[in-house]
């Protein structure tokens, strides 16, 4: 392998888009941008509704094999909840920062990714901080080491100095603390690829494309600490999040004939039937002679670090199902049923740090106390509930700060003498 950890320019900084702004303003000018955006600004809340999805399926993910674990996607295909967060990500980020460089240009497009940047690299030190705490008061409390060694922190515990370093430079990450640094290194290039996107959409999607096959070409990757390389590779995971991008700055528009093609939609629905038959075989070994050697030798293994051609595929024909068959006005979206899956999905970052935190919680209850069936259950429901609770106080307090803002804004104008 071949490390290019070093070539990277610019403060290991970044962060995912948390939303898409309901009122972001119509693009204007004398000029037709190159890049265009839907012509509502209303929020798309299948967006929120599938990022709440991915945010509780990654929480059930990373914990111990349970119930509740064989209805997450990842026991049915090739791809799993990662790449629907990212692809969300890479699209609202375009969304909200594509309209603001074409409005407001470049240089006050990119001061406002990097305070965005900033905030998610805060979150990520933050979480880094209390879950090392968590960690380290367990495993003392309990006198348990097997968790410092089997959540990644070892090393942290020999020598702090450097690990603390290290973490701060992102390449010391403990188990389930991947993704942030993901979307860090992502978002730290949002710039240059709504820049390139501003001028030629489809030739920035090339690049992308050519840069995924150059990382597996010539084996490039980040390398870690202590030793290793990242779980998510930025290299080859930038594709989804400039596909992402690209979808959202009118490719999915563009794509709307090819999506509504019956040919599509058999090509999805044989790709989703023949992924779930080859996982089948993992789970059901008796199956395994079943599955043609040649095509064995040639599938595996199916990388997830690097971002394997067939999870994305996975995830493609999982996209265009869900654009055929969950249309924007669909009325299930104002459904009450699904409003917590939508609350937490428009405040992903807290909600995700909480989810991290909620695993290892439950993790050790099921460790320490029980780890039977029913306490699977309760502890896999108990952190979803959680993680729903905190989005409704979350989002009940910024209505009030907004309310509170209009109040005194309106004040303001009354004052200076405005209507």
């Amino acid at each position: 392998m071949t490390s290019i950890a070093d070539r990277i320019a610019g403060p290991p900084l970044a962060g995912a888009a948390d939303a898409i702004a309901p009122d972001v303003a119509a693009v204007s000018g004398k000029s037709k941008p190159l890049i265009s955006f839907p012509a509502t600004g209303e929020r798309e809340l299948r967006l929120d509704l599938f990022r709440g999805l991915a945010l509780w399926l990654i929480f059930i993910d990373h914990l111990p094999q349970n119930l509740l674990t064989w209805l997450t996607i990842r026991n049915y295909g090739f791809s799993d909840a990662t790449e629907i967060f990212i692809f969300i990500s890479g699209y609202t980020a375009a969304f909200v920062y594509g309209r603001a460089m074409i409005e407001s240009g470049f240089v006050v497009a990119t001061a406002r990714i990097l305070r965005r940047v900033w905030q998610i690299y805060v979150a990520h030190v933050f979480l880094f901080t209390i879950f090392l705490a968590e960690i380290s008061y367990v495993a003392t409390r309990f006198e348990n080491p097997l968790y410092t060694e089997e959540m990644g922190i070892m090393d942290f515990l020999k020598q702090p100095d450097v690990t603390i370093v290290q973490a701060l430079l992102l390449r010391f990450r403990p188990v389930n603390m991947d993704v942030l640094p993901l979307y860090i290194i992502l978002m730290l290039f949002l710039p240059l690829i709504l820049w390139l996107m501003k001028w030629k959409t489809d030739v920035t999607l090339a690049l992308s494309v050519a840069l995924y096959a150059l990382t597996w070409h010539y084996d490039w990757y980040l390398s870690a600490y202590p030793n290793g390389y990242w779980a998510f590779n930025p290299l080859a995971w930038q594709l989804l999040f400039v596909f992402g991008a690209w979808c959202a700055l009118g490719g999915a528009r563009r794509m709307s004939r090819i999506l509504s093609s019956r040919v599509t939609l058999w090509i999805s629905f044989a790709y989703l039937f023949a992924a779930f038959c080859v996982t089948l075989t993992w789970y059901v070994p008796q199956l395994g002679h079943l599955m043609p050697r040649r095509i064995e030798q040639w599938m595996y293994p199916i990388d997830k670090t690097d971002l394997d051609v067939l999870r994305f595929a996975h995830f493609l024909a999982l996209a265009a199902l869900t654009v055929r068959f969950l249309p924007r006005e669909w009325p299930g979206l104002k459904s009450p049923w699904l409003r917590p899956l939508i609350l937490c999905g428009q405040h992903s970052l807290e909600i995700f740090c909480l989810g991290v935190f909620l695993a290892f919680a439950g993790h050790f209850v099921l460790a320490e106390v029980s780890g039977g069936p029913v306490m699977h259950f309760i502890i896999s429901i108990s952190g979803i509930l959680i993680m729903w609770a905190v989005a409704w106080v979350i989002s009940w307090y910024k209505h009030v700060a907004d309310k509170s803002a209009s109040k005194k804004s309106a004040g303001n104008a009354d004052l200076a003498g405005g209507g």
